[in-house]
Formats: C-alpha cells, sequence, structure tokens
C-alpha cells in the first residue's frame, strides 16, 4: 500500500515553528533570523551598500521589507527612509518586532506577502526570504510588484552553472541541495525589469561553494 504524501503546512505556520524550534539557530535569542542576518561580513557590506542607495535621493524614499524577521538588518535602515514598513508573516515577531522598535517613520505589519496586499512603496527590500518560498509563492509575490520603483533582492544561489527555479516545498531549507537557486529574471518568473545593478556578493564555501548576491532591480 503506497504512502500517502505529505500536506505542506502552510507557510505561516512553518515559519512560526522555525523561529520557535530556532531551527536557524541563536537559541539565545528570543527570535534569530539565521547567521545571514547576523555575521558582519555578510552583513556590513549589504548595510553600506544599500544605505548608499537610500541616502542618494534628493527625497527620501518608502521603502518596504518584506520578510523582515528579527530586524537586525532593518534597524539600520529605517532612518534612511521617508517610511520604513517592516512585514513578516509570524505574529509573535511582529509584536516583539513593535515594541522593541519604535520610531515615527516606522511600521510593522503582519501579512502574507504570497496572499495579501503589500504596502505602498517606492523601494521593495526582500532579503533572503525567496529563497525558502515555493515557487507558487515567488510568482505570487513578484505578481505585485509592478507598482514598485525598484526591488532590491537578496538571493543565497550556487557558484558556477545552475539549474534555476527548481521548485520547493516553503520551509527551512532551501534550493542549494538542488544545485539551484532562485533567478527572477528566468522562467517561470520572468520579471520585467528596465535595469538591473550588482549591489553585493559574499562568497561561502561551507557547507557547499555558493554565493550571496544583492542586485538592485529598477522596475519603472
Amino acid at each position: 500500500m503506497s504512502k500517502k504524501a505529505k500536506t505542506p503546512w502552510p507557510t505561516k505556520a512553518v515559519m512560526t515553528q522555525i523561529y520557535e524550534k530556532h531551527f536557524w539557530g541563536g537559541k539565545d535569542h528570543d527570535f534569530y533570523s539565521g547567521w545571514g542576518s547576523h555575521d558582519p561580513k555578510i552583513t556590513k557590506p549589504y548595510l553600506d551598500s544599500i544605505t548608499k542607495f537610500l541616502s542618494s535621493f534628493p527625497e527620501l524614499l518608502t521603502v518596504c521589507d518584506l520578510g523582515c524577521g528579527d530586524f537586525n538588518i532593518g534597524k539600520h535602515l529605517f532612518n534612511h527612509a521617508k517610511t520604513y514598513i517592516a512585514v513578516d508573516i509570524v505574529p509573535s515577531l511582529i509584536e516583539r518586532n513593535k515594541k522593541r522598535f519604535q520610531a515615527d517613520n516606522l511600521e510593522f505589519h503582519c501579512l502574507d506577502i504570497a496572499k495579501h496586499e503589500l504596502p505602498i512603496a517606492d523601494c521593495i527590500i526582500l532579503r533572503q526570504v525567496l529563497q525558502h518560498l515555493s515557487n507558487t509563492e515567488i510568482k505570487n509575490i513578484l505578481k505585485k510588484t509592478e507598482g514598485y520603483k525598484y526591488i532590491i533582492l537578496t538571493e543565497h544561489i550556487p557558484l558556477g552553472n545552475f539549474i534555476p527555479n527548481k521548485d520547493i516545498i516553503s520551509g527551512q531549507g532551501i534550493r542549494l541541495k538542488q544545485n539551484s537557486g532562485v533567478d527572477v529574471l528566468r522562467p517561470p518568473f520572468n520579471l520585467k525589469n528596465k535595469d538591473a545593478k550588482h549591489l553585493t556578493t559574499y562568497y561561502l564555501d561551507d557547507p557547499t561553494k555558493s554565493q550571496i548576491i544583492t542586485t538592485l532591480y529598477q522596475l519603472s
């Protein structure tokens, strides 16, 4: 008798469990978004680059941080935005962030970005978020980006040749074990953009040779 395929958990439940069980580490923290949001070798070049971009406008942009996590990154960026809207799917995480980080130009919202309407903004930040999501969810998110001017996208992908956009079940892991990674310009996503600019790359050797790349996409 064949075994029934497991039904994937809803993304909200999966992400809530990841934080509750500390699957991304940081057991001495109440919430921890993983070493990629805390290792200075990764975060400093990223923050320097994004701060430079956000500060380059005569009038500051409204920024929407989709998948803000524990806000260890966003806390360095919100002062460089007219309004900084930080979004995550985990209710307890958003409530914690609201209490810990407060400013006149800072908002926190609990949303499922694949299902709910996104806040109005000039620029979207998606930092190592899409890599954890299924292709269906990624397509749903990217469909909603047409009204934005910029996307700052960070993805962890293999070095060298790889097969882009293999599908996964949304959760803790990413596509590296399948020698794959998210490329929003390739099928099935085919993001339409006016310009793309490389911002930062961080190379890793362990556990696999891979890279964390940040790209600025101008959409309109």
